[in-house]
């Protein structure tokens, strides 16, 4: 697969990428997002949309099955381009939530693999996929208070969904930084491995969800989002409207014959 092929359903992917790759791997369909800026990939506000963008083309592209998101070379990202803040003007700062949400909006799971600094936007952006894969090297941080502003693109948000109110003030507050270690025991991280071990532990995500049901994998991401803020009533009455929805489909018949076969299902999406 060829990276001119892949096609924005309304706006077209710049053909130079600002500090940002995507690798297509048709056989696992696979598309890695690989944030590439020497030495610590920084993200410019030039590239948060362009990030958006590209989410939004793998999501519309029927050959991706899974996104990755990872950093080139020792670290994931370390954080934004500060003077950039300064130079933007009010209206696109207020988009910086919107385009660092691309990868909860996507419809197809995403994981982000990151050892080393994962700070600022590089950490939003991580908290904003599905699965966290860290190493024994990684380190997190929203360290936006040493410049006196707040996390403003979803990160205080979302850690305190994740790790209640104390931790995140802690973290947020003080600007502290926390483990890969640390961060799988408070939630934050999917798997914490050892730092030779990040690229191993990523393709066996990918081909682990790759076996699944795409639809199934749809519907799951997409009721867990909504639900997150209902109260349990709701999110109970949603599930179910789901479910129901699901016994319709091809590939939930497909998993039930290959259940009483003892075979292997083959998922078609549908």
């Amino acid at each position: 697969m060829k990276l001119h092929e892949l096609a924005h359903p309304a706006a077209v992917l710049p053909a130079e990428l600002d500090g940002f790759r995507i690798e297509l791997k048709a056989e696992q369909e696979r598309a890695d997002i690989v944030l590439d800026r020497p030495p610590f990939n920084v993200v410019s506000m030039l590239a948060r949309d362009q990030l958006r963008i590209a989410f939004e083309a793998l999501d519309a592209d029927e050959r991706i099955r899974i996104i990755v998101l990872r950093g080139a070379g020792e670290h994931f990202s370390s954080g934004g381009d500060i003077k950039g803040f300064l130079e933007a003007t009010p209206e696109h700062v207020s988009e910086l939530a919107w385009n660092v949400a691309a990868p909860a909006r996507c419809s197809k799971p995403v994981i982000a693999a990151g050892r080393g600094y994962c700070f600022g936007v590089g950490f939003e952006l991580s908290l904003a996929c599905d699965f966290r894969l860290a190493t024994e090297t990684t380190l997190y941080a929203l360290p936006e208070q040493k410049l006196g502003q707040i996390p403003g693109s979803g990160g205080s948000a979302r850690l305190q969904k994740m790790v209640g109110i104390t931790r995140t003030k802690d973290i947020v507050m003080r600007s502290r930084r926390i483990s890969g270690r640390q961060a799988l025991e408070w939630g934050v991280a999917t798997e914490c491995v050892p730092d030779a071990e990040l690229e191993r532990a990523t393709d066996a995500l990918v081909d682990e969800l790759r076996g699944f049901s795409p639809i199934a994998q749809r519907t799951a991401k997409k009721l867990l989002n909504d639900t997150e803020d209902s109260p349990l009533s709701i999110a109970i009455e949603l599930e179910g409207h789901c479910y129901s929805r699901l016994r319709s489909s091809e590939d939930f018949r497909e998993g039930v014959e290959a259940f009483h076969s003892k075979r292997k299902p083959a998922f078609v999406g549908r």
